[in-house]
């Protein structure tokens, strides 16, 4: 099952670098007209267009960029002319951390709420939590992120409004720095886990191996997290896989609001000055980090449930 995933990386990963790629020259706007500002004259724009290789076919352009990044070379920004692996590799490692610790925040907080939920079905503690998980899924990221900053940053001064600390400048500095931002990104996906484990651990704590379970004595805690949780684990992985993609465009908008220096930012920036370069580099990034993601997440069905390691070895 992973290997026929795996084959199926190649042309997914084709496939989109080719829409990517057409979809931003269908764009109206002229990189060469953006980087020469609007005092132009034609002549200069001609030139500039020519030296980014733009003159050129689209196949042709498609072919050269593809041929890059086969070795492992994503171009040269058209802006500052540096190398657009560098610009990755300093900005990845902030969108990586920003994202794990909203993932980190989502599950602690939304697995045990969902699990509170269903054990106490009915009861105010399974309304809050529904009432909760419902607000956190309706209000945007950056409605969240905002009321944060002017809570937390501005108003009690507890952590800075925007901007990012460098791990290298000290560890607290720089959790402060991406608390409101990490929180305000993990909420949406919070509610959406607190519901998918309220309703998974609702089906199995109703099945008949719980209720024998029950009645031989077995207590609630036992029956909660040695039996029912893992058999309702399937479904939760399954949402966590396929919110990668709401986390990594959470990432876009959150690093915009809260000034930080990541990949989010990077493809906002792209996008204004019609860069093309970079922003398919960031979009292929993000395209191999949810592949990454759900390969993970079939390797995690499999160890939960064996059955379907025999299916896939079949």
């Amino acid at each position: 099952m992973i290997l026929r995933r795996l084959a199926l990386t190649v042309p997914i990963l084709l496939g989109t670098s080719t829409i990517v790629f057409l979809i931003l020259r269908l764009v109206p706007g002229d990189p060469a007209a953006s980087i020469l500002g609007s005092n132009a004259t034609e002549e200069a724009i001609i030139r500039v267009r020519a030296e980014l290789g733009l003159d050129q076919p689209l196949w042709q352009q498609f072919v050269s960029w593809l041929g890059g990044v086969l070795r492992g070379d994503f171009g040269r920004d058209y802006i500052t002319n540096q190398a657009i692996t560098e610009e990755l590799a300093a900005r990845l490692p902030i969108t990586i951390e920003l994202a794990g610790i909203a993932f980190l925040l989502a599950l602690a907080t939304a697995i045990p709420l969902g699990v509170v939920g269903a054990v106490r079905n009915g009861g105010w503690a399974d309304r809050v939590v529904r009432a909760v998980a419902v607000l956190s899924i309706a209000v945007p990221d950056f409605v969240f992120g905002i009321l944060g900053i002017l809570s937390f940053a501005l108003a009690l001064s507890l952590v800075p409004s925007s901007g990012y600390t460098p791990i290298e400048d000290g560890l607290l500095e720089n959790l402060r720095s991406l608390a409101i931002p990490a929180i305000a990104l993990s909420l949406g996906l919070g509610g959406v886990l607190a519901r998918v484990t309220r309703s998974a651990m609702l089906d199995v704590l109703g099945s008949d191996y719980v209720r024998f379970a029950k009645a031989s004595g077995f207590g609630t805690g036992a029956i909660v997290f040695r039996y029912a949780l893992r058999n309702a684990s399937i479904p939760i992985v399954t949402v966590i896989g396929l919110q990668v993609g709401y986390i990594l465009g959470g990432t876009v908008v959150v690093e915009q609001l809260f000034s930080l220096p990541g990949l989010g930012q990077l493809i906002v920036e792209a996008m204004l000055a019609r860069n093309y370069p970079v922003l398919q580099a960031c979009i292929l990034v993000f395209v191999v980090a949810f592949i990454f993601a759900n390969l993970i997440t079939d390797l995690l069905y499999a160890v939960l449930n064996p059955r379907l390691r025999k299916v896939g070895a079949a």
